[in-house]
């Protein structure tokens, strides 16, 4: 009997969901140890599949299919490529650590913080659930239903007197790029019909073979229009993006580690997994409009980090910046772009959900406040804190050693074989990142130590236990990344033969040719 692991893992997590909003709300301790453990079953679960997923076998492993809507060809389709699976496996660890570092955050709330920890089970299955959908119907209702939990954690436990602001202009910026996807999804739906099997299996519309491949040119930007702009507000991409910094500014710590940690990476593998393959005519053909938007998000992103007095606000710009880099390698339509891109969304999310949960361990130091101007001098109350904020904080600037390096390095090389100009303009995102990231610590832990901060204490063990295992996997996958690339790199080539293209010939190869052609001449 072959384990339905994919069920499972988005099953256990909904169900934990309903119990926790049921147990009474003087129990919010139990509450916190039923979510804890929910958690570390789904990661127990994810861990198993990891381990028994086979990188040189079938492109989709742990498949389900099962007709749902049978008379419009929706299925609940499930299956994961590598790309899919270590997205999943970035969800089900930031999970569990998100819970512990938001044990004693919740305490003021009306319910005590027990419906935000049931809405954080909610939403990891809906993050597993959209990652591992193989229909589109099925991954469109996921990618809108995940806006419910996110909306109340935000705008019910969120921080700050806007923080309903901040998560009404969350939802209505998803919903505008899901209203359009919705148009595109039944566009695919039409002319499947057309080719003579109306349906939403991934499987059977991708590539040259599917019943996508014949649709006429102008319809095919159109319907790739819709799916790429519902992604661009979630990945997201400038001018798209001035959600982000609101919601991130105004929610608590965890949230917004699983807001751009996990959530946001949904748009960059929407890019990958359905503008690319379902339409790789089009996307070919919007290759430089979107080169110069993630040229302009890496680019203002970073600038306006700078400029940054919250912390949390600064971490968010850090972001737009970093997500420019990932559309960057996704449409230099190279291997190792795609690859570092790939990468980079899960060190990304290991990254920046370190830098949240430490900006939230400072926050809840210093009387809620996220202003840079209210901190400095900690790392002689709390090096222990401090030096993990530096740690983190060099491996959000991409320095060698530390595991977003890699991706950075993989993107750039993927994009100048084919977009040296573009390539070469990116690298100003390297410099500003340095800025952003040491000013940030300068002013907050070096210096003379603020009055009202002399009796600060150091990281706490469960503090500790939240964030020294994303610090282990930054060093560990800095230092020997090949695990990851070997589960990721088969799904890219299978991506570049969906969509026609190839590695270019490597320049050097081809003068040396030439060169001893004509010596022997």
């Amino acid at each position: 009997m072959t384990i339905p692991w994919l069920t499972l893992a988005i099953a256990l997590p909904a169900l934990g969901s309903l119990i926790v909003a049921l147990i009474p709300r003087e129990r919010v301790e139990l509450a916190k140890r039923v979510t804890l453990a929910c958690t570390l079953v789904v990661l127990a679960i994810v861990g198993a599949m990891a381990l028994n997923f086979d990188p040189s076998g079938d492109r989709l492993q742990f498949t389900e299919v099962h007709p749902w809507i049978a008379r419009f060809g929706v299925h609940y389709a499930v299956g994961v490529d590598g790309i899919a699976l270590t997205l999943i496996v970035l969800s089900a660890l930031l999970v569990p650590l998100v819970v512990l570092a938001a044990w004693k955050e919740q305490e003021e709330a009306a319910d005590r913080g027990k419906g935000y920890f049931a809405l954080i089970l909610l939403l990891e299955a809906m993050m597993i659930g959209v990652f591992a959908a193989i229909d589109v119907f099925l991954f469109y209702v996921l990618f809108e239903a995940m806006l419910i939990p996110v909306y109340f954690m935000i705008g019910r436990y969120g921080r700050g007197e806007d923080r309903r602001y901040a998560a009404m202009k969350f939802l209505l910026y998803s919903l505008a790029g899901g209203l359009l996807m919705l148009v595109s999804v039944i566009g695919v739906y039409a002319y499947s019909a057309q080719a003579g099997n109306g349906t939403f299996l991934w499987s059977e519309l991708a590539g040259p073979e599917g019943l996508l491949a014949g649709v006429d040119t102008g319809a095919a930007r159109w319907l790739f229009l819709g799916f790429f702009v519902a992604f661009a507000i979630k990945a997201p991409m400038w001018p798209v993006h001035t959600w982000l910094p609101t919601a991130a500014g105004s929610a608590r710590p965890g949230t917004a580690v699983l807001l751009v940690g996990v959530l946001d990476k949904v748009g960059t593998y929407g890019m990958l997994r359905y503008c690319l393959e379902l339409f790789p005519g089009a996307a070919k053909w919007f290759v430089w409009p979107v080169v110069v938007l993630s040229l302009v998000s890496i680019i203002y992103g970073a600038i306006v980090a700078i400029g940054q007095s919250d912390m949390l606000r600064l971490i968010a710009y850090t972001s737009v910046s970093h997500f420019g880099f990932i559309t960057l390698g996704i449409f230099a339509m190279t291997s190792q772009g795609q690859s570092g891109a790939a990468l980079y969304m899960v060190n990304h999310g290991f990254s920046t959900g370190a830098l949240f949960l430490l900006a939230g361990f400072l926050i809840a130091r210093n009387n809620g406040s996220a202003q840079i101007a209210d901190y400095g001098g900690l790392q002689k109350a709390a090096p222990v804190l401090a030096g993990t904020f530096l740690v983190v904080g060099l491996s959000s600037l991409a320095l060698p050693g530390l595991s977003p390096f890699v991706s950075e390095f993989l993107v750039f090389v993927g994009t100048f074989t084919v977009l040296p100009v573009p390539a070469t303009i990116a690298t100003i995102g390297v410099v500003l990142a340095a800025l952003y990231i040491l000013w940030l610590y300068q002013r907050t832990m070096t210096g003379p130590l603020r009055e009202k901060l002399a009796g600060v204490k150091d990281l706490s063990g469960r503090e500790l236990w939240a964030v020294a295992p994303l610090v282990a996997v930054i060093i560990l996958f800095g230092v020997f990344p090949q695990p990851l690339l070997n589960v990721i790199n088969p799904a890219v080539e299978h991506t570049m033969q969906q969509v026609d293209v190839s590695d270019p010939a490597p320049a050097v190869g081809v003068d040396q040719a030439s060169g001893q052609e004509g010596a022997d001449e």
